[in-house]
């Protein structure tokens, strides 16, 4: 893959359309760089990098979720947010966190 090298003007319309609203990956796609690319553009320009967590208004359904027995993959893919920002989420309300890897099957 080749390296793209972004204009200064380019740079400024990609700290303008991440002012708008656009993501990271969106970003990437539109200038042909990663998202970490257009991240580090905009820490260039001190301009704040907006994370996408759990919104407020599903997080008791996700510690719900987690405590049904829901991986924080799939409780992630059920808010379209990475099983990382689960984790953090559940973490800052109190949850235990289980240890990863396969669950076992109980027997009746």
């Amino acid at each position: 893959m080749t390296q793209t090298f972004l204009s200064p003007a380019q740079v400024d319309e990609l700290v303008g359309l991440h002012e708008a609203g656009a993501t990271l990956v969106e970003l990437g796609e539109q200038f042909g760089v990663h998202r970490r690319t257009a991240a580090a553009h905009l820490v260039r320009r001190s301009v704040p990098i907006r994370r996408r967590g759990l919104k407020e208004s599903h997080l008791a359904e996700a510690v719900d979720l987690y405590a049904g027995e829901l991986s924080l993959m799939e409780v992630g893919l059920r808010f379209g947010v990475s099983q990382q920002t689960v984790r953090r989420a559940l973490a800052v309300e109190g949850v235990l966190i289980r240890p990863s890897g396969r669950r076992t099957q109980v027997s009746a």
